[in-house]
């Protein structure tokens, strides 16, 4: 008995230290991980937004679509064409980091860029980003980060293909099917075989299915295996091969929106996420993009079809063009041409007008459906409104009290 006692008491005691570790060991992986995954983070997004209208309309785009997608997902988000602040004390402040058209070219940003990978910071970079026909000017990051080499070919003109998911594992493809829909984008080909470089996982890629890609004979692909989102296993980084609206350069319209896909919007939430350190499926905000009707079946249009801050916001005969197709968002905006529907000077009075303005998040850009399809400002309590219940072209939109009536009804895409 005296015996057993002893070996009995040794296997409680051992039981007890066993238990006290799981406990420690709890306290210091379990909250830390669930504090990780509630805590809000930061992106900072990098570009230009100088060279060729179809980049500069992803920038736009870009710059309105993500900061209101991040309130969903659980980030803020902010853009600067200050390629300076690619240095080791802003980088502290940010978990992701974006670049949406271009990549940065003195030694010092490069520099800190790559000494905040390697300290597990994240990446998320889009088309142009990769871009060069000289990998000699940052070796690591085209041959070694993005596994590139130097550009090889595009396909012409931009278009919307289907995507084959290769990495169903991953965190950023979760949820979604073996096959999803792009957005239109110009299509980049590599000299680099990112299939035969081990440190490259590929996310998703071109479906066989969905060849030719391209509407110029001389610039379609006809037949090939061709990446198009992909990380590097050493990092916490994505790169993503889309970012080029289809554009008319006549008139310097957008005719296609690279957010126009919800599978694909979802793929770049958690891809993002991801980056983050973070993980889990995330749902995309609901996007409708096409036109706004409004009385006498006339169309919400940016007058001139112009992108200066300040633009008119009127009726007009509906053309179909960029100047008429609105995004409409989940968290409440309507954007074209990458600008937000916006209250001039932050208004709240009858008569306020209506203009287009760089989205900035705040109040006066901000649009519920109301009663009687009406769309209601609440920073002014006041519904958008066509002056004077007309209907001929050139009719201003402004805030006014709502009473139900024709000229405050907007049917909007579905």
């Amino acid at each position: 008995m005296t015996g057993f006692s002893a070996h009995t008491g040794s296997a409680r005691t051992v039981s007890k230290l066993l238990a006290l570790l799981i406990v420690v060991a709890g306290l210091l992986v379990g909250p830390a991980y669930r504090a990780q995954a509630a805590t809000p983070f930061k992106v900072l997004a990098f570009y230009d937004g100088t060279y060729d209208a179809a980049h500069i309309s992803f920038d736009h785009e870009a710059n309105a679509w993500f900061p209101q997608a991040g309130t969903q997902a659980g980030f803020t988000y902010t853009a600067t064409t200050d390629w300076g602040r690619l240095n080791a004390s802003d980088l502290a402040s940010y978990q992701v980091v974006m670049f949406l058209d271009d990549y940065p070219h003195t030694a010092s940003q490069q520099q800190a860029f790559q000494a905040y990978m390697a300290g597990g910071g994240g990446f998320v970079g889009f088309h142009v980003s990769a871009f060069n026909d000289d990998t000699s000017d940052w070796p690591w990051y085209h041959n070694t980060f993005l596994g590139t080499g130097t550009f090889k070919s595009n396909t012409w003109g931009p278009t919307s293909e289907t995507l084959r998911i290769e990495d169903a594992s991953h965190a950023a493809t979760a949820g979604l099917p073996a096959t999803i829909t792009s957005s239109v984008s110009e299509w980049y080909s590599w000299s680099s075989d990112l299939r035969s470089n081990p440190a490259i996982d590929i996310l998703a890629s071109m479906d066989q299915s969905t060849f030719p890609i391209g509407t110029d004979p001389d610039q379609t692909w006809y037949s090939g295996s061709y990446p198009i989102v992909w990380t590097n296993r050493n990092y916490r980084m994505v790169y993503n091969n889309f970012g080029h609206n289809a554009m008319d350069y006549a008139t310097n319209t957008a005719l296609s929106s690279t957010f126009a896909s919800a599978q694909q919007n979802q793929l770049l939430l958690q891809e993002i996420k991801w980056a983050a350190g973070q993980a889990g499926p995330v749902t995309p905000p609901h996007t409708a993009t096409g036109a706004i009707r409004g009385i006498g079946g006339t169309c919400v249009d940016v007058a001139g079809g112009t992108t200066a801050n300040g633009t008119a916001v009127q009726l007009y005969d509906c053309n179909g063009t960029g100047a008429q197709t609105w995004t409409v968002t989940g968290s409440g905006t309507l954007t074209a041409f990458g600008k937000c529907m916006d209250v001039m000077a932050a208004g709240t009075a009858n008569g306020t007008k209506v203009q287009l303005y760089d989205c900035n998040g705040t109040g006066s850009q901000i649009w519920q459906p109301g009663a009687n399809g009406a769309l209601v400002n609440p920073q002014s309590g006041k519904c958008l409104d066509a002056t004077g219940q007309s209907s001929v072209n050139g009719t201003r939109l402004q805030i006014w009290s709502c009473t139900g009536a024709a000229n405050q009804y907007w049917a909007l895409p579905s």
